[in-house]
């Protein structure tokens, strides 16, 4: 229960959003836990506006985004992606994007 109270206090500012967390549980009950940043999909469904990706990638099209408006994404997760740089991390969330049905339009 006080794990739930800490983790509650501490995403309140982020309420209604996807918050990943890895917990460490050690012998004696005590723990310690990392929050992460929102899943990609997450950070892509809430700036287009759609409630879900698209059923079936390459044949359905949900939405599109601007490339400037996806790069702002792979911004703050980049503590959280295995990537190198800036325009790796920008690939991986460009992969996202087309398997959840979002076209990628140039500005």
């Amino acid at each position: 229960m006080a794990f739930v109270k800490e983790y509650n206090e501490r995403t309140s500012s982020q309420v209604g959003t996807i918050i990943p967390v890895q917990i460490t549980v050690f012998e004696d009950r005590s723990f310690t836990y990392v929050t992460k940043t929102p899943p990609a999909s997450e950070l892509l469904r809430k700036s287009l506006g759609i409630e879900k990706g698209g059923a079936s990638a390459g044949r359905a099209t949900v939405g599109s985004i601007k490339r400037t408006a996806l790069r702002e994404i792979p911004e703050t997760k980049m503590k959280d992606l295995n990537a190198s740089s800036v325009d790796k991390a920008i690939k991986i969330i460009e992969g996202t994007a087309r398997s959840m049905g979002i076209n990628i339009v140039e500005d």
